[in-house]
């Protein structure tokens, strides 16, 4: 495979995981994001790891899709027309060139920055409607995004108070809610902005709240996103803080050394293994795609779907 990553500079090392870095890509290259590729994977995509949504444009929420049955060829047909925004995740387990990718790329980092340790690595594939939108929200994880098709404009913001309150990042670590966080307009005078186009891509610091305003056009990008092991201390004491706050206490440190630490260790080590399931947030499916429908949507219950 040809080398994928813009080879880094020592400015981009030095703020690695903890500042924004902007880089040039080779994924345009490949043979793997055209719509011949797309709908034969949306065909016999895993439901459990499709995530569909749809979004109105005049509300800040997004509404679960379901495949329903419908081609991958429709599917796209939605996405070009209507306001669907769709993630492939795990696309690496679906196809082995998605598979070879994802090696090339964490193999070109960890060759580029010294010590970087990632494991629990995944991509996943998004497909997104001209002008769709995401909304202000975080990730668990160490995350990188890399555009492919059309254009988009993110806006980055600090991850601290207010823009990231730590009950809010406990929840979205827990699974207990979606990404979603609390947002002001307000927040965008102190928001990095970026335009993304085709070849390339964005790394940002962990946990930084973001959103995403798509250009008039079809979008078609990559998602990357991985652990280290400070990532992981990081990801386990505000999971354990997050289970302490449900239960009635306040957390009084987010240390990640230390014998507070370890006890936190073994609340999350529990918790997931005996309630982590049954506090999870559930997506329920309202739509399914239908190119012909408002938004590219169309209710459940009108398409005759159970």
């Amino acid at each position: 495979m040809p080398r994928i990553i813009q080879r880094l500079e020592p400015r981009h090392r030095a703020v690695w995981g903890r500042h924004t870095v902007k880089l040039r890509h080779g994924l345009t290259e490949l043979d793997l994001f055209s719509d011949e590729v797309l709908a034969a994977l949306l065909d016999t995509y895993d439901e459990k790891r499709l995530i569909m949504h749809t979004m109105a444009d005049d509300v800040s929420t997004w509404k679960s899709v379901a495949r329903g049955g419908v081609s991958g060829r429709r599917i796209l047909d939605a996405v070009r027309s209507g306001r669907v925004w769709i993630n492939m995740t795990d696309v690496q387990d679906a196809d082995p060139r998605f598979r070879e990718l994802l090696d090339a790329i964490y193999a070109e980092w960890a060759r580029e920055v010294p010590g970087f340790n990632a494991f629990k690595r995944k991509i996943g594939l998004l497909v997104s409607s001209p002008n769709a939108r995401v909304f202000y929200h975080c990730d668990p994880a160490g995350q990188a995004l890399w555009q492919v098709r059309g254009r988009k404009r993110i806006y980055l913001y600090p991850p601290a108070p207010p823009f990231l309150q730590p009950a809010e990042l406990e929840n979205v670590i827990r699974s207990v809610t979606a990404e979603e966080l609390s947002y002001q307009p307000w927040y965008d005078d102190h928001a990095e902005v970026y335009d993304l186009e085709p070849g390339q891509m964005l790394h940002w610091a962990l946990n930084c709240p973001h959103r995403i305003d798509n250009h008039d056009e079809i979008n078609v990008s990559l998602t990357s996103e991985h652990f280290t092991p400070e990532i992981l201390r990081r990801w386990a004491v505000n999971y354990g803080n997050g289970v302490l706050r449900s239960l009635g206490y306040t957390p009084r440190s987010r240390s990640v050394h230390g014998a507070a630490f370890w006890t936190k260790v073994a609340v999350t080590t529990l918790w997931r293994a005996t309630v982590q399931e049954r506090q999870s947030y559930k997506r329920v499916p309202e739509f399914v795609p239908d190119p012909d429908a408002p938004n590219g949507v169309r209710p459940i219950a009108a398409a005759g779907v159970s």
